[in-house]
């Protein structure tokens, strides 16, 4: 129900001269819609968990465990780990994921692949080095992830790339010195 009244009844007064007050940004967060999409998400998922945990990899998945910014526990979701460059680095196709804002907030994590366990610190990318490395992803993992770009593929400019670099995070990872 709306607090205001409808507009043909409300007064015409004059608003104050000035910009409108900044809006805080919404991170972008994207989900699966639709009944065949959340199915299909679900079972990919459950497929990719279940493969990782016995040690089988497809096409460097991992399963990443970070520690919840809250409550401190592990939370573990499936990642395609992408080596570029001689880096590592992992991808948010989703967006601004729970995951994201645990590694933010724990600055690494790990990544498991049957019982090998890998810890290691993470570094986020700023948006403007963030292209090449969304290019290659997309070049990777397009086939499973490509929904999330919407129109933007491998082969898009490198402008369009450097316009949806900031609902991206990217994070390169380094190996945890003992």
């Amino acid at each position: 129900m709306s607090e205001s009244a409808p507009a043909e009844s409300a007064p015409t007064q004059p608003t104050p001269a000035g910009p409108a007050p900044a809006q805080p940004a919404v991170p972008r967060l994207m989900a699966p819609t639709g009944t065949l999409m959340v199915l299909g998400d679900r079972v990919t998922t459950r497929i990719m968990r279940t493969l990782t945990r016995l040690g089988i990899s497809v096409l460097d998945s991992r399963t990443l465990a970070v520690r919840g910014r809250k409550s401190g526990e592990w939370r573990t979701t499936p990642v395609n780990l992408l080596t570029f460059e001689g880096e590592r680095y992992l991808v948010a196709p989703r967006g601004h994921t729970q995951w994201v804002r645990n590694m933010r907030a724990a600055g690494g994590g790990e990544l498991r692949l049957g019982r090998r366990v890998e810890a290691f610190h993470a570094v986020e990318l700023p948006d403007a080095d963030k292209s090449p490395v969304l290019r290659e992803y997309l070049r990777r993992w397009a086939w499973e992830v490509g929904f999330f770009f919407g129109d933007v593929n491998a082969d898009s400019p490198e402008s369009t790339l450097r316009d949806i670099a900031p609902g991206f995070p990217v994070f390169r990872i380094a190996a945890e010195h003992a």
